[in-house]
């Protein structure tokens, strides 16, 4: 599993995503105005992702699955993409479970 640090034009240009060794997209993140701050919210995902209770399971309108995982605080610290079944959503959490505590950090940059 690796960690991709995007940097954009936006005005808060940082956001990161934890992908899965087959390249699917487990996890992003909200956008951050300072790269430090998405750092800091990759380590807070290695740290709350191994803990149960830091899961929300969500059903979204079009009925897929997806998750949200927070920090001790309650906040959301990543969103998982749509999941076409529970199971699936199930085993990319197991897989963010395994992986993400040793993940890589890389980091993308705008193309010029």
């Amino acid at each position: 599993m690796d960690v991709i640090i995007k940097k954009s034009e936006a005005k808060e240009p940082y956001s990161f995503t934890f992908v899965n060794d087959d390249g699917l997209k487990i996890v992003k993140s909200e956008n951050y105005s300072a790269k430090r701050s998405a750092l800091n919210g990759i380590e807070s995902v290695k740290k709350n992702c191994t803990i149960d209770n830091r899961y929300e399971m969500k059903e979204s309108k079009n009925g897929k699955y997806y998750f949200n995982l927070k920090a001790s605080n309650g906040q959301i610290i990543a969103t998982s993409h749509l999941f076409e079944s529970e199971t699936e959503r199930n085993d990319a959490i197991e897989q963010l479970k395994q992986q993400a505590p040793e993940a890589m950090e890389n980091e993308l940059t705008p193309e010029a």
